[in-house]
C-alpha cells in the first residue's frame, strides 16, 4: 500500500483546507449585514484539539476556551468575551474575524441563556452576532466528518470501521500536515493513517536524538510504539533499552543503515540544534569517521588558531607557504557539518586566506600608473576582496587575532610595495588634475577583467558630463571601492541588469572635499585657489567656498534634481542622488568594516534597482574614493604637527613653504600647491585600521558603472509569476514570485483594460503577499483575471480565477 507523503510544495494540506472551511465560514455582504463579531466551532468531543499548536500559526485570529494562557490566546467564557468585544470595536473591514474553538460544547449546550451553563454564558449571544461553522444538518465538524463530506470537508474515501478511526484520530497531528492530493483518489484505512507516523523513519529517528524526552511524550504511546517498532527492524535499536547515546554512536559510526541517516541529518544540520551536544557525549575513543564528532572539530579549530597565531611572527614567504600547507589539511573541514553550523569560521576563512597567499606571492609592477591600473584590473583587485572576505569570515576575538596575523604578514607587505611603487611612479606622471581635465584629452580604451570596459588614466569629465542625457540618475556611493564594486556588479547582474564599468582616477587627496566634486557633472564649474585645511575647492564663478548648499544650487542649475535617499524622482529628467555608508562604516568600524561589505552592497543594489523600476533608463554610479584597510592598524609615519596647517590619517596640507620629507602630490583643484601624503600605506596619526586620502589603488583607482533596464529589465519582468492564489469567500490571498518592491496586484474581468476592476488594487507585500477583495457578491461566480502591475501600470503576470474558487 503506498506511504502518503507530507506535502513540500505548493499543495493544499488538509490543515490549508480547514483553515480555509472555517474562514469561509465568516463570508458576509458588507452592503446588506454587518460584520460577523465572531465564528463559533463546537467540538463537543475535543477531537480536533492535537492540530490545535498547527492550527494556531495559520490562524493567528484563532481564540480557544480554556485554561487562561493568554500566550496561546486560550481563556475562559469571560475572557474570550472582552478579547471579541475589543477586536469588533477595534478591526477593520480587511482584518480577519476572530474565530473561537469551544472543546467539548455543542452547538446544543449554548442554546440560550437560561438552559446554558454558567461558565459558558458570557458567549451565548455571540451566537447572535456572529455565525457558527457548522454542518448544513447543524451538527458539529468533526475530523471524520470533514475528512469525508464532499459538502463542505474534503469528499475523501474513508473506511467506516472503528480501526480506521481510531487510527485517524491518533494521526491527526500528522493528518494535518499531509497534502490532501497525497490523500485523494484511493479507499483509506487504519494502515495508511498509522504509516504516517513513520513513514519517514530517518526523520523520526534523528527527531528523537535531538530531544528524546521531549519527541516521546509529544508523540504520546501509539506513535511511539509504532517508531521503537520500525527502529528494531531497521537499525537493529531499540531506543528504550539502549537509550540515545548508544543511538548517537552508531549515527557517528554510520555503519549499515546508519550512514543513510547520517547523511540525512548533515544535509540540514540547523534542523537538530541539540545533536552535536549530544555527539559530543556519545564519541567513542576510536572513531571510524573524524567529521562525525564535534569534538574533533573543535580540537582542529583550536590547532588551527594556533598555526595561524605563530606563522604571524615569520617571513611573509614562510607564512604563504604555511598557509596553503593549513589548507590542505583543514580545507576539507569546510564540507563537514560543523562547518554549516557555523562552528569552522576558521577553516572558512582559511579558504580565501590560501587565495591571498597564492596572489600575494607577487608584487604589483608596472611602468606608468596606468599600467599599473591595467595590472589591477585584471585580477590583482581580488587580492583585497579574499583578504576581507577571509576577516569577515570570524566573529570571535581569538579567531580575529589569528586571521589578523596572518593578514599582517600576508597583505601588509604587497598593500605597502604596490602603494610605494605607485607613488614613485607618479612622481614622474602625476595623475591628471582638473586643469588637465578641461583639455579636451580622448580617453584610450582597454579590455578588462570579465569583459569590464575599462579606461586607464582618467574618464574625460566634460564628456562625461556631455553623456548624461535625461533619463539618468547619478547616483554618488561614498566609498564605493574598486573590489566593493565589482561584488556590486554581480548582484546587478544576478538581477539581468546591463552594467557597463570604467574606471578613472580619483581626485587628489583622496578625501570627499577633493574627491567628490571631481565625479559630478558640475566638476566644470568648481576650481581651486590656496589650499586650505580642508582641502575644499571653491565655485569658480563666485569664488566661495563649495559648500552643500553650494552645491545642489549648481546641480540644480545645470538641470540636475536633487534626490533624497528615499526619492525616485522624475525619470524624463536627470538627477543627482547619494546612498551608501561604506565610508562612514569604515571610519567607526575600522577592521570590521570586513563583515558589513556585502550589506551595504545590497542596499546600493536595492537603491538602483528602485530607481530603474519607475523608469530611469541610466543609472550612472560614482563614487569619490577608495581606502585602505589593514586588520591590526596601518603602520604609522611621522610628520611634525608644525610643518602642517592640517594633518588628516593620510594627508596634510603644508604650512606655507614649508620642506616635508613625506611624499607630495598636487592637489586635484589646484596643481600649483602641494598635498603630503602618507609614504607607502603609512598614516600620519596611529591606531587607523582604516583611511583614505593618501595614493594608492586601493584609494585613487576608482570605478564608474553605468547600469540599464534594457533586455534584463525585460527578462527580469518575465521573471514574475503568480505563485499561488486562494480564495476564502469573495477575499483572495495571492503570493507573487519573487518579492520585487514597487508591485500591485489587481482583480480584472479584461486583463488590459483597467476600467474592468472589481478590486483595489493592493500593493504586494515584502513578502510577495496580497489580499483582494471582491466587494460585489453578485460577482460571486464569474471569471476574472489576477494580474501583478508595476509602478507604471504594465501588466507584468496573469493567471484565470473564479471569484470565491472553483468548486
Amino acid at each position: 500500500m503506498a506511504v502518503m507523503q507530507k506535502s513540500e510544495t505548493d499543495a493544499p494540506t488538509v490543515l490549508d483546507r480547514l483553515t480555509q472551511a472555517i474562514e469561509a465560514a465568516s463570508a458576509y455582504n458588507p452592503n446588506d449585514a454587518e460584520r460577523p463579531a465572531a465564528i463559533l466551532w463546537t467540538d463537543q468531543e475535543s477531537r480536533w484539539q492535537p492540530a490545535l499548536p498547527q492550527l494556531r500559526r495559520l490562524m493567528p485570529q484563532l481564540l480557544t476556551l480554556g485554561d487562561f494562557q493568554p500566550e496561546e490566546r486560550s481563556g475562559p467564557a469571560i475572557w474570550l468575551r472582552y478579547e471579541i468585544d475589543h477586536a469588533d470595536s477595534s478591526s477593520d473591514a480587511a482584518s480577519a474575524i476572530p474565530v473561537i474553538y469551544l472543546p467539548g460544547v455543542s452547538r446544543q449546550v449554548l442554546g440560550t441563556a437560561e438552559t446554558c451553563p454558567k461558565h459558558l454564558k458570557p458567549l451565548v449571544e455571540l451566537q447572535y452576532r456572529g455565525l457558527c461553522w457548522m454542518q448544513k444538518n447543524g451538527r458539529d465538524w468533526t475530523v471524520e466528518a470533514f475528512l469525508a463530506s464532499s459538502n463542505g470537508g474534503l469528499g475523501l474515501d474513508l473506511a467506516q470501521d472503528n480501526a480506521t478511526r481510531q487510527s485517524m484520530q491518533r494521526a491527526l497531528s500528522e493528518l494535518a500536515t499531509t497534502s490532501v492530493q497525497a490523500l485523494a483518489g484511493r479507499r483509506l484505512e487504519a494502515e495508511d493513517f498509522d504509516r504516517l507516523f513513520s513513514d519517514d523513519p530517518a526523520r523520526d529517528l534523528l527527531a528523537w536524538l535531538n530531544d528524546p524526552k521531549g519527541v516521546q511524550a509529544g508523540w504520546g504511546a501509539g506513535r511511539w510504539q509504532a517508531f521503537v517498532s520500525r527502529c528494531k527492524q531497521d537499525f537493529g535499536l531499540d531506543p528504550e533499552r539502549d537509550g540515545e547515546i548508544v543511538a548517537a554512536e552508531r549515527l557517528g559510526e554510520r555503519k549499515g543503515p546508519w550512514n543513510a541517516v547520517w547523511r540525512r541529518f548533515a544535509e540540514a544540520p540547523a534542523l537538530h540544534p541539540e545533536m552535536p551536544a549530544l555527539l559530543q557525549r556519545a564519541m567513542p575513543l576510536l572513531p571510524s569517521h573524524a567529521s562525525s564528532w564535534p569534538k574533533r572539530n573543535e580540537q582542529d579549530e583550536n590547532a588551527l588558531r594556533k598555526a595561524l597565531s605563530e606563522l604571524g611572527s615569520k617571513a611573509p614567504a614562510i607564512v604563504r607557504k604555511g598557509v596553503l600547507e593549513l589548507e590542505k589539511v583543514h580545507g576539507k573541514r569546510r564540507d563537514w557539518a560543523w562547518a554549516t553550523l557555523g562552528q569552522a569560521p576558521l577553516a572558512q576563512a582559511l579558504a580565501p586566506l590560501a587565495e591571498l597567499a597564492e596572489r600575494a606571492a607577487s608584487e604589483l609592477g608596472g611602468a606608468s600608473p596606468n599600467e599599473m591600473a591595467k595590472l589591477y584590473v585584471d585580477g590583482a583587485w581580488r587580492v583585497d576582496d579574499v583578504a576581507l572576505r577571509s576577516f569577515a569570515a570570524v566573529k570571535t576575538a581569538a579567531d580575529s587575532k589569528a586571521i589578523t596575523a596572518a593578514l599582517n604578514a600576508i597583505y601588509g607587505p604587497w598593500l605597502d610595495a604596490a602603494a610605494r611603487h605607485l607613488q614613485a611612479l607618479a612622481e614622474n606622471q602625476p595623475l591628471p588634475s582638473a586643469a588637465q581635465l578641461t583639455e579636451h584629452e580622448a580617453p584610450k580604451q582597454m579590455a578588462g577583467d570579465e569583459g569590464m570596459q575599462v579606461i586607464p588614466g582618467v574618464e574625460h569629465l566634460a564628456e562625461a558630463n556631455a553623456a548624461i542625457e535625461p533619463g539618468t540618475a547619478v547616483l554618488f556611493a561614498d566609498g564605493l571601492r574598486f573590489d566593493a564594486a565589482q561584488r556590486l556588479i554581480s548582484r546587478l547582474q544576478a538581477n539581468d541588469r546591463a552594467v557597463q564599468a570604467s574606471i578613472r582616477w580619483a581626485g587628489l587627496p583622496t578625501v570627499t572635499a577633493t574627491a567628490k566634486p571631481a565625479v559630478s557633472p558640475v566638476a566644470a564649474r568648481i576650481g581651486g585657489e590656496a589650499l586650505g585645511e580642508n582641502f575644499l575647492p571653491i565655485v569658480a564663478d563666485a569664488q566661495k567656498p563649495l559648500t552643500t548648499d553650494r552645491f545642489r544650487k549648481l546641480l540644480a542649475a545645470e538641470g540636475f534634481e536633487c534626490l533624497s535617499a528615499a526619492e525616485t524622482g522624475d525619470p524624463s529628467g536627470r538627477a543627482w542622488t547619494e546612498t551608501g555608508e561604506l565610508d562612514k562604516l569604515g571610519h567607526s568600524l575600522q577592521a570590521k568594516l570586513a563583515a558589513s561589505i556585502d550589506e551595504q552592497v545590497n542596499l546600493l543594489a536595492e537603491r538602483i534597482e528602485s530607481l530603474l523600476r519607475v523608469g530611469w533608463r541610466e543609472v550612472r554610479v560614482v563614487t569619490d574614493h577608495g581606502w585602505l584597510w589593514l586588520p591590526g592598524g596601518l603602520p604609522k609615519a611621522d610628520l611634525p604637527k608644525y610643518l602642517t596647517q592640517s594633518r588628516w590619517a593620510r594627508c596634510a596640507a603644508i604650512k606655507g613653504s614649508s620642506k616635508v620629507e613625506a611624499p607630495t602630490v598636487p592637489w586635484h583643484w589646484n596643481a600649483q600647491e602641494r598635498v603630503a601624503i602618507g609614504p607607502g600605506i603609512a598614516c600620519f596619526t596611529a591606531g587607523n585600521e582604516y583611511a583614505h586620502g593618501g595614493l594608492s589603488l586601493q584609494e585613487a583607482l576608482v570605478p564608474v558603472l553605468r547600469v540599464g533596464a534594457g533586455a534584463g529589465g525585460q527578462a527580469k519582468q518575465a521573471q514574475i509569476h503568480i505563485a499561488a492564489a486562494s480564495w476564502v469567500g469573495l477575499r483572495c490571498r495571492v503570493r507573487i514570485k519573487p518579492a520585487v518592491p514597487g508591485l500591485s496586484v489587481e482583480l480584472r474581468t479584461q486583463v488590459a483594460d483597467a476600467a474592468s476592476s472589481i478590486s483595489q488594487p493592493r500593493p504586494v507585500d515584502n513578502d510577495g503577499t496580497a489580499g483582494l477583495l471582491v466587494a460585489n457578491d453578485d460577482l460571486e461566480g464569474a471569471s476574472a483575471a489576477i494580474v501583478v502591475l508595476n509602478a507604471q501600470g504594465e501588466v507584468l503576470a496573469r493567471q484565470s480565477t473564479i471569484v470565491g474558487g472553483e468548486d
